[in-house]
């Protein structure tokens, strides 16, 4: 059984994002698939900026953010990101939250699942290159949702049929990779054992 983390990547106020990943797990959980399927809401992690100075009196409260967040991410063999197009790129709050991991998604797939004026496709192209750097594998089919023909007023979700077939590829895609990363991952472990 393959533990898939679905991760909201947005923490802005009136975001779709909730709707897209609702959508998504929904989708998935339907399939039948040998994997459970969880969503992490960035919002619910008060991560700090990497790097910024943290005031004294907030610092427990911040590592303890950067620990919990550590330990969910670890806990599961590939995720799906759900990743708004802000600015032609990843929004802050993901690119942040990224930037505190690395072991704890390392040989880890991911599935890309984004909206934007051009459906995220340029958040999904700066996410595969952060991917690279944490050595995480990006499967090749993503979900782009247009924030002008899947949402109603731009804020009522109403995805098209079609997104079916890409959602079931990326999915499929997505649990061959978790699954033989998550073999990988054991070889690994058995050796330095």
């Amino acid at each position: 059984m393959l533990n898939i983390g679905i991760i909201l990547g947005s923490v802005r106020e009136g975001r779709n994002a909730e709707a897209v990943t609702n959508w998504i797990h929904d989708f998935a959980a339907k399939r039948g698939d040998e994997a459970t399927y969880e969503i992490v809401d960035l919002a619910d992690y008060q991560l700090p900026l990497l790097g910024a100075a943290v005031p004294e009196a907030q610092k427990q409260e911040a590592e303890a953010a950067i620990s919990a967040w550590s330990e969910k991410m670890a806990s599961f063999d590939g995720y799906i990101i759900i990743a708004p197009e802000y600015n032609h790129s990843v929004g802050g709050a993901l690119k942040n939250a990224l930037d505190h991991l690395k072991p704890e998604v390392a040989d880890k797939a991911a599935g890309l699942v984004g909206y934007g004026s051009l459906g995220g496709t340029r958040a999904h192209e700066n996410l595969r290159l952060i991917f690279g750097e944490l050595q995480v594998a990006d499967v090749q089919t993503a979900v782009t949702f247009s924030l002008m023909t899947d949402f109603e007023n731009f804020s009522v979700f109403k995805p098209a049929d079609y997104h079916a077939d890409n959602a079931n590829k990326m999915l499929d895609q997505l649990l061959a990779w978790s699954g033989a990363l998550k073999q990988v991952r054991e070889n690994a472990q058995a050796v330095t054992s």
